[in-house]
């Protein structure tokens, strides 16, 4: 039997997370815009690949090792510090199309998905949060057992896939209409590069 306490607030508290603007948001938004649907539909399924990962990594006890270890830590908080700062730099520089254009790189659904993995792969933050977080919603009367894990890892995945097909759908109807504007649709795409290398300075001095 699984050891999960109160489904309905995990399930809420899933959803609040996945809500709060970060780099796996933008990253899902930026790509919806330059790659249409498919684009961001292959964006969040690197996002999930990346989260399982980092999911299980902490199960298994990262987390425990990075914090044991801070020079590990620090090497992987850099190391995704200088990704995101690469793509925030390639979202300002990328020439936006003009009216009646398609977009000027035309990419496959596998960049998308590659960028968001590694995206979220190089957060060692979210194996401590994975660490911190599970307890909240695990029955210390009962071991957790793999069961347990399992379906907390699939309930993040699907949740994860409907916000994230929800985001697509609303940003490819936003992009539609302000791809119309070249000024508004460049303005945007630099303002989001400028996030990510916020993002990535921000994680990369925060300890």
């Amino acid at each position: 039997m699984l050891a999960i306490t109160d489904y309905p607030a995990f399930v809420i508290a899933i959803l609040v997370f996945l809500a709060i603007p970060g780099p796996g948001n933008l990253a899902m938004i930026s790509s919806t815009a330059q790659g249409g649907i498919r684009g961001g539909l292959a964006s969040t399924f690197g996002i999930i690949a990346g989260d399982q990962i980092l999911l299980w990594c902490a199960v298994a006890g990262v987390a425990a090792l990075l914090k044991a270890y801070p020079a590990a830590f620090a090497t992987v908080q850099w190391v995704g510090a200088a990704y995101l700062a690469w793509m925030g730099y390639k979202l300002i520089t990328v020439i936006t199309a003009k009216p009646g254009q398609g977009a000027v790189l035309q990419l496959k659904p596998s960049h998308f998905a590659r960028q968001s993995f590694f995206i979220t792969l190089l957060n060692p933050k979210a194996i401590v949060f994975y660490m911190a977080f599970f307890p909240l919603f695990i029955d210390p009367a009962r071991a957790p057992g793999l069961g347990t894990f399992a379906a907390m890892a699939l309930t993040i995945a699907v949740l994860t896939f409907a916000y994230g097909l929800a985001a697509t759908l609303i940003s490819h109807f936003m992009a539609e209409r302000i791809r119309a504007n070249p000024r508004v649709s460049g303005g945007l795409q630099k303002l989001a590069g400028v996030a990510l290398i916020c993002f990535g300075l921000r994680l990369a001095l925060t300890k």
